[in-house]
């Protein structure tokens, strides 16, 4: 039997698994029965790890060790905007890694961003493996479009933290389109529109009759989503708060959470009520004991207001997708919109008016993402050729030129696998040997574009500057993977180098992790036993103690009735301390004990 291949989408705000289930992908529900869970990890006072729902829960007593949003700093440098923007919002403690990278603190230890998102992963895993009742190593993982190759290798990264081989990372729109379109023998050209927690992004796709996913263009942001809009209307609410006691909530992490979960419940609430309630008792006290209540009204029209540029920027980069694909408003026959946030009636709107069309209706916002990935996850390992994938890179690849200039070589919405060749002369009298700088982006100054990796070319002949041509070769594979090839044209001289995004972790860093979050299984296998069978035994204990009076009543005169009511005493004492003491084996022994004398019990008083 082919082995079987999840499709996790790692969202901002929430997370969700999917697996083929013979021709068509499901999507697997956690033990609560959601189908999403949120990708949220708190770390409780005893030390204990909590993810999802359970984490959600205890965020507001337990603040300062509560991560939410993680995926908006994974594979970030530590000086980026997008890191200093979280460390003003946060209510968790964010530190700088010893890579220039970012770290979270929870309780006595510091965190690298793809450990916490393999936490989540690590979720994903667990839920997809009870559901089909065997282990699972193989996943397919989504990722915004607009990833760069770092935020990418970050992401892999958390997949192997988690234990899990990730066989492909896929962008999140090209996933939705597969849902979209498997096995609809559809032809049309499609945009879909993905906002969601943290991140959006636009991508224009052709899909063909026979199975063919062509992305023409993608573009987007990966700081802009629901987090975005949650903290317009905390603003507001301090604002108002200030202006009324001279007091700034955003100083009490406590009150910081509970302004976060109000505001994310009246969003929600305002995709289908014109007003609602924010209603939050004893926010904080005063200098002088004194405890103060916010309490306000927002309507949708505030709402709206408050977001209008945000939504106005989506618009902005959906102009961009279509210039990019060379398209009009009116050559896209479908839109569909991915991500919670799309439920927003003003987002509904501004799409409707500039595609000039209703957008498709026909695929779930939170489900369709995971959808796609399990889809090309199985056509992966089954072979399966009735659907071929062709992807962009979604930045310009290039090199660091003289004056640190950015020359692009492959550029933005090529298809990939690709290859470009260009050559470069030397910039110095005698110069033999040059440093070859591999960037990503779009701006023309190359300190502003993503540094991705280096190299040297040496033994070059000395010449006048000018003289000496070099041929600079990029070739990008189809999981994405970027090698550079530079060679002396007069001499042949030659060095290359294959690109290895850094996610800000070092291969010891993530070998230690791996063999922590597998402790970390094993622990939560135990626990989950134990849980079980603890279960089984208060559950038999109660009946056993229900049945004692009849039994007595029977059997209770008779020397072997009073032994046998004697043991079962013990029995049940003997289960109290092994419940008592955590005593897995023990509580083994006692359920088989406890079940042999229940059915003891249940015939003597049958019999009678």
């Amino acid at each position: 039997m082919t082995e079987k291949v999840i499709g996790i989408d790692l969202g901002t705000t929430n997370s969700c698994v999917a697996v083929m289930e013979g021709d068509a992908p499901v999507v697997i529900p956690n033990r609560g029965g959601y189908k999403t869970t949120p990708s949220i990890v708190a770390v409780t006072e005893a030390g204990k790890r909590l993810v999802g729902h359970i984490a959600k829960r205890q965020a507001i007593t337990n603040a300062e060790n509560t991560v939410y949003a993680a995926k908006r700093l994974i594979g970030r440098k530590w000086n980026s905007p997008q890191v200093k923007n979280a460390l003003m919002t946060s209510s968790y403690s964010i530190v700088e890694g010893p890579h220039a990278d970012v770290r979270i603190k929870l309780r006595d230890k510091t965190y690298s961003v793809p450990e916490v998102s393999s936490m989540i992963l690590q979720e994903m895993r667990v839920i997809a493996e009870d559901y089909l009742g065997h282990p699972v190593s193989k996943a397919v993982v989504t990722v915004p479009a607009y990833f760069n190759d770092n935020q990418r290798q970050a992401t892999k990264d958390a997949g192997a933290i988690a234990g899990l081989d990730v066989i492909r990372i896929i962008n999140e729109p090209t996933a939705a389109s597969l849902a979209y379109g498997f096995g609809k023998d559809l032809d049309r050209t499609v945009a879909v529109y993905d906002l969601g927690g943290g991140t959006f992004d636009i991508s224009i796709l052709e899909i063909g009759a026979h199975g063919v996913f062509k992305v023409v263009s993608t573009t987007g942001d990966t700081f802009l989503g629901g987090e975005d809009f949650d903290a317009r209307i905390i603003d507001w609410l301090v604002e108002s708060f200030k202006e009324e006691h001279e007091i700034d909530l955003r100083q009490d992490r406590m009150a910081l959470q509970r302004l976060r979960d109000a505001a994310e419940k009246a969003k929600c609430e305002l995709s289908s009520v014109k007003e609602t309630e924010i209603n939050l008792p004893f926010i904080i006290s005063t200098g002088r004991n004194e405890a103060l209540h916010l309490q306000r009204t927002l309507t949708r029209q505030v709402l709206e207001g408050l977001t209008e540029d945000l939504v106005e920027r989506t618009v902005d980069i959906c102009k961009q997708a279509l210039d990019d694909a060379k398209l009009g408003v009116d050559e896209v026959e479908d839109v569909i919109l991915v991500g919670g946030m799309t439920r927003m009636p003003s987002i509904q709107k501004a799409v409707t008016d500039f595609f000039g069309r209703e957008p498709s209706k026909s695929v779930h916002p939170d489900e369709v993402v995971a959808l796609g990935a399990a889809i090309q996850g199985a056509a992966l390992v089954e072979d399966k050729h009735e659907m071929i994938l062709l992807d962009v890179t979604p930045h310009a690849l290039g090199i660091m030129t003289f004056g640190s200039y950015f020359e692009e070589l492959i550029p933005q919405n090529t298809t990939v696998p690709t290859s470009r060749t260009k050559v470069f002369t030397t910039s110095r009298d005698d110069q033999t040997a040059v440093k070859i700088l591999v960037m990503q982006g779009e701006s023309k100054k190359a300190d502003e574009n993503e540094l991705l990796g280096e190299f040297i070319l040496t033994g070059l002949r000395r010449a006048p500057k000018g003289h000496v041509e070099i041929e600079v070769t990029f070739e990008i594979n189809t999981d994405g993977i970027v090698s550079v090839h530079a060679k002396d044209l007069e001499t042949g001289q030659a060095q290359s180098i294959q690109v290895t995004a850094t996610s800000g972790l070092t291969q010891d860093e993530i070998k230690s992790m791996m063999e922590n979050a597998k402790d970390y299984m094993v622990e939560r296998r135990h626990d989950e036993e134990f849980e079980g069978l603890k279960q089984q035994a208060e559950s038999l204990v109660a009946e056993v103690e229900r049945l004692f009076p009849d039994v007595e009543r029977v059997v209770g005169g008779a020397d072997f009735g009073r032994d046998a009511m004697s043991k079962a005493k013990r029995i049940v004492e003997a289960t109290q301390a092994a419940i008592a003491k955590n005593d897995t084996a023990g509580l083994k022994e006692q359920v088989e004990q406890l079940q042999r004398t229940e059915r003891m019990f249940k015939g003597v008083v049958a019999r009678s």
